[in-house]
């Protein structure tokens, strides 16, 4: 059996991948492929912790969040119910909204990037992105989103941060370059657009170009 594509779509909060999981996941389906959409942080019970912890419910270092979410990360890879890497294994197209680049961005603002990049190498050593997409929007714009979208804000949503944060993914992409599948998308403009040009990045994945 072969098997399946893992595909991560990142983006700092506010750059519209939530929107286009689905519509994603339907053009995979469309080619006769099981799909399935995922997330993280997770529903399990360390992903409900830290939803606790981004709407000020629990309160929490941000070095206890980032270990937390490598352990969430663990857990949706391996356990037992729907872990990602037996999915994949089935045959299963797993599309993430996040995955291990969202760590190495956003918790590299407090901590230093190696120590990001350690505490979620297991998870880097099972599983892989196909293709890690960055849906990138200006922050600005990611800000008036998250301001029309959200009835309270999470701790990671502040524009001094998602500008530092977005500037660690490109970073990070620079660093793992020789290792990873990374493609930056515009996502400004109308859903439909975008969501065009995410399978563009996404389709070599499935159908292989004249060179192959």
């Amino acid at each position: 059996m072969e098997k399946g594509k893992f595909i991560a779509l990142e983006g700092i909060d506010g750059s519209g991948k939530s929107s286009q999981i689905g519509r994603l996941v339907q053009r995979i389906e469309g080619l006769g492929l099981r799909c399935r959409a995922d997330r993280e942080p997770t529903g399990g019970p360390v992903g409900s912790l830290i939803r606790q912890i981004f709407t000020g419910r629990v309160s929490a270092d941000n070095r206890v969040i980032a270990a937390l979410y490598a352990a969430d990360r663990l857990d949706h890879l391996v356990n037992e119910v729907d872990g990602l890497c037996a999915a994949i294994d089935q045959g299963i197209t797993v599309v993430s909204d996040r995955y291990y680049f969202s760590s190495y961005a956003y918790h590299s603002v407090d901590i230093d990037m190696d120590w990001v990049i350690g505490a979620n190498a297991l998870s880097a050593d099972l599983l892989r992105p196909t293709v890690t997409i960055f849906l990138d929007v200006p922050v600005e714009t990611a800000v008036e989103r998250i301001r029309q979208n959200r009835f309270v804000e999470e701790i990671f949503d502040g524009e001094d941060r998602l500008r530092q944060t977005r500037a660690l993914y490109f970073k990070a992409f620079e660093r793992l370059k020789d290792v990873e599948n990374v493609v930056v998308v515009d996502g400004s403009g109308a859903q439909e657009q975008v969501a065009e040009r995410i399978w563009a990045a996404a389709a070599p994945s499935f159908i292989p170009g004249p060179d192959a």
